[in-house]
């Protein structure tokens, strides 16, 4: 069972909401390729609200995450396409229910 997790809210300037939504789909199989991301997913709240929750096993997954393609690309474009930094959370998973 994941014992950590991260949540990110992202907000995108107005102008820049599809192109970051497009990011964020396109991030799956990078997410995919992370060894030790144990879960992904990438959700919109409103027109210009996005945001990330993912799940580690363990601090090493979560830091590899923070350091890898996503974060990256997050990174890059935030001066651009954001409205704000990302806000990130980390989390302890308390109960888990998956198919």
């Amino acid at each position: 069972m994941s014992k950590i997790g991260l949540l990110v809210r992202i907000e995108a300037k107005s102008e820049y909401a599809d192109q970051v939504e497009a990011l964020l789909q396109g991030a799956l199989e990078l997410a995919r390729a992370e060894e030790l991301t144990v879960t992904w997913f990438a959700f919109k709240e409103s027109p210009t609200v996005f945001g990330v929750f993912d799940t580690f096993e363990d601090e090493e997954g979560r830091s590899a995450h923070l350091n890898g393609p996503i974060a990256a690309a997050l990174g890059q474009i935030a001066p651009t396409m954001l409205a704000a930094d990302p806000d990130m959370r980390t989390t302890e998973i308390l109960a888990v229910k998956l198919p």
